[in-house]
């Protein structure tokens, strides 16, 4: 009987060690084929009705729509009203009446990034959708191949291709409706061989790799020609995305270029007669004109200098500049691509305008279209959309609409007729491009990276908002719970990216960053952009500069709210609303010098103190580290293990319930790893036992405590949302939410309603009664009521 026991007792131990320990070695999931396997996983979690059944309601912002990355109609506007819209992250929309009101088609997919629509031109009932946005913007999201419809959006089909990542463009044969080409620039952040062009004879039954370069260049655009499709051009582009980097073209790159093939694509020849050299050659688009299809145009990013940067000058984030490339860059050739002729920045005035024209990221645009009848009229995608009427000589921008151009549509049978889509929606023009219908606000696009709220009435909630800087709005429940309306939001402090903190004393002051973690305090009420007050102070000649991350962790302590918490690769303390400042911990991230570059990176990205003890704090990096201090500062211990991979921590959560336990996610996204990665201490940081359980997929953005119910965890992922009421043992998924990317959650603890901010479908809300009983239980002692962080 005790070697019984003594066995029991081993073995128990061992399970004991393998969930703390052992689960902590997990493996990357980096293939497609696992991801869309465990995606499936999370389809079957939908039968848990328990909790799929409550509703999400959408709060807005209706004012506000998000980064679109192409728009496809169907010809001639007359007969057909029908719209298809790709958005950066929030799916498929189609429209049957211009415009006027949209449907979501995409929502039960395995990704909502879109790279590329594509039209059968011998049935619009059959659509081609090329997932992955190729922009390879901070926020881009992977996509999991291609898929198609054949009625009309109502049901999808996969077909294949689920390693691209990103999808630059796809294109129907208009002779044969088997045949589609597909241009994949590949994984983000790492190299791999599903980059190039594909092609398939059989309807996406299968597919060939009809150009390929190497494992770091992929096929970013592709045009045929409109009398013989064997006629075929394609765009190769040499990129790699680092944390610390922009996929800019590297000295030694020798890829990017343009490419021709006669023969369907299986011969082709490099067509790059006067262009700079390859490696002066970034990211290229490329269109003809339909009715002289020898007239071809490039859109390219030209790396050549254009201008030697003086200290002082200035980039789009307030960071010094490096010397400015001539950037975008109109070619044009009159020989079906033989030879090629610059045509734009040819006078000082032109040369001026188009350095100008894609900002210091050229690699987010690369978009160019020619007008179908006539090959003089030229549009350009960058900052602005851009109209030539001379050829590509001289450009003019489009006025009033917003900024950040990424897709384009010419009616070829009535090329007045132009639908244009960029980081603020749909615009359509009736009349060549000289009036738009500005904005089309039917599109629920906005792309938060934030929440944060007050403890007003009706309470407001306020999130960063890419490419819009910050809005706040109100959540109103006057009308019931269940009844939440979605409403406008309006400007307040903080840049497109960061985080925020609302003094709950006057539900008034406020807190955010203009770009890059440098923090600025104002007030809701009377906000004005001029009269901000910015807190940090500067490092004196000898001191390096801080780096903050793109939404770099602002706290107010729970504690006292004159102290304030603010995190670059240092953490910052206020005890006085920022007035002074004291740094109270070493650079916590690895600061290797070799990972220096033009994105903020080694910054501390998560950040908690414990609302049970004054001094507990935890901050974590995004170069994987973590650490504890248990004064306050004045000591940190870190805490990062080899049992835990080295990921970007996405969040820290201390707990409100018990001192000792402390939660963190990590996200794989910036690594092309999709695993599942929430951890739990109870021991102030010093092990870890995994607590992901049963959901099948990430990358994990955020967890969060109900603050009512000690056992319920919330977590927002690349997915959507999921609950546990087991403490993390199990989970299901939260609701009736489409797919979305949800980057931040919190739970407001006077109105019991959980807040979620999706990068792709703005803010939603739901009510949390029937979830923790929160009417029917006494209050938990935790400090009542501070906002969660």
């Amino acid at each position: 009987m005790k070697l019984i026991n003594t066995i029991k007792a081993i073995f128990v131990i061992s399970i004991l060690f393998f969930a703390v320990y052992g689960q902590a070695q997990k493996k990357p999931v980096i293939k497609g084929e696992n991801r869309l396997e465990m995606f499936k996983k999370h389809q079957e979690l939908k039968s848990d009705t328990a909790f799929t059944n409550l509703h999400w309601q959408y709060v807005g912002p209706t004012n506000i729509s998000g980064r679109c990355t192409d728009v496809e109609g169907i010809s001639p506007r007359g007969d057909n009203y029908t719209i298809w819209v790709g958005s950066a992250t929030g799916g498929v929309w189609k429209s049957v009446n211009e415009g006027v009101t949209f449907e979501s088609v995409f929502d039960e997919m395995p990704t909502a990034s879109i790279g590329d629509i594509a039209i059968d031109p011998n049935n619009p009932e059959v659509v081609w959708v090329g997932t992955g946005e190729a922009n390879i913007f901070r926020s881009s999201i992977a996509g999991s191949g291609v898929y198609k419809t054949t009625d009309g959006g109502k049901t999808w089909s996969f077909m294949g291709l689920e390693n691209t990542h990103t999808i630059g463009r796809v294109v129907v044969d208009y002779s044969n409706s088997d045949i589609v080409y597909v241009a994949a620039t590949g994984h983000e952040w790492t190299s791999n061989k599903d980059r190039g062009l594909f092609k398939t004879e059989d309807g996406g039954k299968s597919w060939k790799k009809i150009l390929y370069i190497n494992e770091k260049t992929g096929i970013s655009d592709f045009v045929m020609h409109p009398e013989n499709p064997n006629i075929i051009y394609a765009t190769s582009w040499e990129r790699m995305r680092l944390k610390w980097g922009d996929p800019r073209t590297n000295e030694d790159a020798k890829h990017c270029g343009v490419w021709k093939s006669i023969d369907g694509g299986n011969n082709w020849k490099e067509i790059n007669n006067g262009l700079p050299a390859p490696n002066m050659r970034g990211r290229i688009g490329i269109d003809l004109c339909k009715a002289e299809p020898n007239i071809i145009y490039l859109l390219l990013d030209n790396y050549e200098i254009g201008k030697i940067a003086e200290k002082g000058d200035l980039d789009a984030y307030g960071r010094q500049k490096k010397s400015d490339i001539k950037g975008a860059t109109v070619y044009r050739s009159n020989n079906s691509g033989e030879s090629w002729e610059k045509v734009s920045g040819l006078d000082e005035d032109s040369k001026k305008y188009m350095m100008r024209h894609s900002g210091t990221y050229g690699w987010v645009f690369g978009q160019i279209r020619v007008d179908p009848k006539n090959p003089n009229i030229v549009w350009s995608m960058g900052l602005a959309l851009n109209k030539s009427i001379d050829g590509g000589k001289t450009f003019k921008a489009v006025r009033g609409m917003h900024g950040d151009h990424h897709g384009l549509w010419i009616d070829p049978n009535n090329t007045d007729y132009i639908l244009n889509v960029q980081d603020g929606g749909l615009s359509i023009s009736y009349d060549k491009g000289e009036n738009w219908r500005i904005p089309i606000e039917e599109l629920p696009l906005a792309q938060f990276y934030n929440i944060s709220y007050d403890f007003s009435e009706p309470f407001k909630i306020v999130g960063s908002i890419q490419d819009h800087h910050s809005f706040i709005g109100e959540v109103d429940m006057s009308r019931g719970r269940d009844k939440v309306q979605a409403v406008k939001f309006k400007p307040t402090v903080g840049a497109e990216g960061c985080s925020h903190a609302i003094d709950s004393r006057n539900n008034n002051t406020i807190y955010g960053s203009i770009f890059y973690g440098n923090l600025a305090k104002s007030n809701i009420d009377n906000f004005n952009w001029g009269s901000l007050d910015m807190l940090l102070p500067k490092p004196f000649p000898d001191e390096a500069n801080m780096r903050g991350q793109w939404v770099s962790p602002t706290l107010l302590s729970t504690h006292n709210q004159d102290i304030i918490y603010h995190c670059m690769q240092y953490v910052m303390k206020s005890n006085d609303q920022g007035s002074t400042w004291e740094q109270i911990s070493p650079d916590l991230t690895y600061n290797n010098p070799d990972k220096f570059g033009d994105i903020s990176h080694q910054t501390i990205s998560a950040f908690d103190e414990s609302p049970l003890r004054f001094g507990l704090l935890y901050a974590g990096t995004d170069d994987g580290r973590f650490w504890r201090t248990k004064d306050g500062g004045k000591h940190w211990e870190e805490l990062s293990s080899k049992e835990i991979p080295k990921r970007w921590v996405s969040r820290l959560v201390a707990s409100k319930y018990e001192m000792g336990t402390v939660y963190m996610t990590q996200t794989g996204r910036r690594d092309d790893d999709f695993q599942v990665y929430v951890w739990r201490s109870k021991d102030f940081g010093d092990t870890w036992e995994d607590i992901s359980g049963n959901i099948p997929l990430g990358p994990v953005n955020v967890i969060r405590e109900d603050p009512v119910d000690e056992n319920i965890l919330y977590v927002g992922s690349d997915l959507g949302v999921y609950i546990s009421k087991d403490k993390g043992k199990t989970y299901s998924i939260l609701g009736d939410l489409p797919f979305a990317y949800v980057h931040d959650l919190k739970v407001h603890p006077r109105d019991n309603m959980i807040i979620i901010a999706t990068h792709g479908r703005g803010m939603w809300v739901l009510d949390a009664n029937t979830i923790n009983n929160k009417n029917n239980k006494r209050h938990n002692n935790s400090p009542e009521p501070k906002e969660d962080r």
